[in-house]
């Protein structure tokens, strides 16, 4: 019976999974470099929170713009969790989601997944690539990874 109700869910939503499955890759691979171009050199090492400019919106607006932001990338992330049992980039769908969202400890998980060595040696080769400079270490050029900073104030607000 089971198998049954699965094999209807396929049939009638396994196209719509299947081309989901496809955008998201294909957004995944186009956004990571746009992404990390976009991440100052001193993100892991700075003591302040980096700040494109100052948000000049109405609060009821910002909070709002917020809370959208948040509702995409929890929706990201139960699809993202979805996908690693079943087709599709579950482990991309679920970087970009916690990418999206503000959560307390976001930056200590930032942190953490950069602090890899083969993570952190990626995304520099990345950088190079599009002619940035990579991003800075705490211990001279023979460290290959960052030491991430604490972060003063509540640095997980938008």
């Amino acid at each position: 019976m089971y198998l049954n109700h699965l094999i209807g869910f396929f049939d009638t939503w396994g196209l719509w999974i299947v081309a989901g499955s496809v955008l998201l890759t294909l957004t995944g691979i186009a956004a990571t470099p746009y992404m990390i171009s976009h991440i100052p050199e001193d993100y892991f090492t700075h003591h302040g929170r980096h700040r494109k400019n100052k948000d000049a919106r109405h609060p009821l607006l910002r909070l709002t713009l917020v809370s959208l932001k948040n509702i995409l990338g929890a929706a990201l992330l139960v699809a993202g969790v979805i996908m690693l049992f079943g087709p599709g980039p579950g482990l991309m769908t679920v970087l970009i989601a916690l990418v999206i969202m503000n959560f307390p400890g976001k930056y200590r998980l930032e942190c953490w997944i950069i602090s890899r060595q083969p993570v952190f040696q990626q995304v520099n080769a990345m950088r190079q690539k599009r002619g940035l400079a990579p991003l800075e270490s705490i211990g001279g050029p023979d460290f290959s990874r960052p030491v991430c900073r604490r972060r003063r104030g509540n640095s997980d607000l938008p």
